[in-house]
């Protein structure tokens, strides 16, 4: 059996709006179910508000999310969203797409260890690293 991390990330109301927007940029499916579904969220939750969302992308990143936190912003704790691979066209997507209606902290450029970086905090306060790989010579 294969074994994985995904992240999880909690919202306060936003998780519709934030997953879709993730599903434009990355691509794949997006699998919503929310607390109406499950039959209420009685009073601390809406009906229509995010239970639980699962978005699987053609390139096998997995994201999922929910309304259910406490709170406070997707970025408590301090953790950041890293992708990283080989394929510089489709991370320069990636980032440029996370970046539209945020906030770039790091352009996506060419840094001194060889590989393109960059890091953006999205229009919902999630911190994203990308990382392409420089091809081996």
């Amino acid at each position: 059996m294969a074994i994985r991390l995904n992240p999880y990330l909690h919202f306060s109301g936003d998780a519709r709006a934030a997953m879709e927007f993730y599903r434009s940029v990355l691509g794949g499916e997006l699998e919503v179910m929310t607390f109406g579904d499950m039959g209420g969220g009685g009073d601390d939750y809406p009906d229509d508000g995010v239970m639980h969302a699962f978005l699987r992308t053609d390139a096998g990143l997995e994201l999922m999310a929910s309304d259910g936190g406490d709170g406070s912003t997707a970025t408590a704790g301090r953790v950041s969203c890293s992708i990283s691979g080989d394929d510089l066209e489709t991370l320069t997507r990636y980032f440029d797409g996370l970046a539209e209606g945020g906030t770039v902290d790091v352009p996506f450029e060419k840094q001194a260890w060889g590989d393109a970086f960059g890091q953006v905090t999205d229009r919902f306060g999630v911190r994203w690293l990308v990382d392409a790989a420089t091809p081996a010579s």
